[in-house]
């Protein structure tokens, strides 16, 4: 557990057998699992007593994001990703917050980078120190968002990448594990950003008065990139039904190309079939057979007929 005490100008860390700074807000870093008094520290500092059902879906790391609230604090979890390659697969974690009026509690699973992000900016002081806990959530929402915005180009890479091979003439060139597992990335992608939208619009409209007017247009600018995101999953969804629709008609164009090879071939030995089958019948009387020419000139009008047909099949431009 790290305690940040964070006010205009200077961020020092704060013991936790301290009181409460007499200005300020202090942000309260917890690992999911392993910090456990923090709820102690809490109350000890402002009063605030947290419900055992949220001190339960802080410890969840499957829940999805969420808001909540009793009448001392907030909770928020939202969840992003946190590590990892989204494109390749990287599972995501949620962060709970807990928002009391000058203090921030954070609990997350330890292996994530956003968190460790903010606090990087923070110490480098990169930009203005948040006076308020809804600042510092915003600034560590924003990060999330950030990074979940950043696995657009590697998707947008994946997408290509599928579109070659299953537009592909070779054979074998149908990686459907893989554009199913694309399938149910982009499907995670838009219920994750659908449930961060309406965990962050529920928390910002349970107290229209709460915020202030640049922070309620700083949280509207989340709220934007988070639509972007899943207006992006879903324009990806309907990109890939569209490869896939192109790849099933291209099948079927290479599919009718053959048949269609096939049916002249067997238009044209038909004939040929035909006199080779009645030549070939052993009857005692067929003058032909005597002839000194007729094996020549049956082939030579075999050979003859097949020409034929093939320069009516190319006239009809049926080959």
């Amino acid at each position: 557990m790290e305690i940040l005490h964070i006010e205009p100008g200077q961020i020092t860390p704060w013991p936790a057998e301290g009181e409460m700074p007499a200005s300020g807000l202090l942000w309260i870093d917890c690992q999911r699992g392993t910090d456990s008094d923090w709820p102690a520290l809490l109350q000890r500092l402002d009063g605030t007593v947290i419900h055992e059902r949220h001190l339960h879906d802080s410890l969840n790391e499957g829940h999805a994001s969420f808001y909540d609230f009793t009448s001392d604090y907030d909770m928020i979890i939202f969840r992003g990703m946190e590590g990892g390659d989204f494109a390749e697969g990287a599972r995501t974690l949620p962060i709970t917050f807990f928002i009391s009026e000058r203090i921030l509690v954070t609990v997350e699973s330890g292996r994530g980078h956003s968190i460790a992000a903010v606090r990087q900016r923070l110490s480098l002081r990169s930009q203005r120190l948040p006076t308020e806990p809804s600042a510092l959530l915003h600034l560590i929402l924003n990060t999330m968002v950030d990074r979940l915005l950043s696995v657009r180009e590697p998707l947008i890479a994946w997408m290509e990448r599928l579109s070659d091979i299953l537009l592909s003439e070779r054979p074998g060139s149908d990686d459907w594990q893989g554009l199913l597992a694309h399938r149910r990335r982009l499907r995670q992608l838009e219920i994750l950003c659908e449930e961060q939208e309406d965990a962050i619009l529920a928390w910002r409209d349970s107290d229209p008065d709460g915020l202030s007017e640049p922070l309620r247009v700083r949280f509207t600018d989340l709220l934007e990139h988070i639509r972007r995101m899943t207006k992006f999953a879903q324009q990806q969804q309907h990109e890939l039904e569209s490869v896939l629709q192109l790849h099933f008609s291209a099948v079927a164009h290479r599919t009718n190309a053959i048949m269609r090879a096939l049916t002249l071939l067997s238009a044209i030995f038909l004939p040929l079939t035909l006199i080779a089958g009645i030549y070939g019948m052993n009857f005692e009387n067929m003058p032909e057979l005597q002839s000194r020419y007729g094996y020549i000139l049956t082939l030579g009008g075999m050979a003859l007929l097949a020409v034929l047909l093939l320069t009516l099949f190319r006239i009809k431009r049926w080959w």
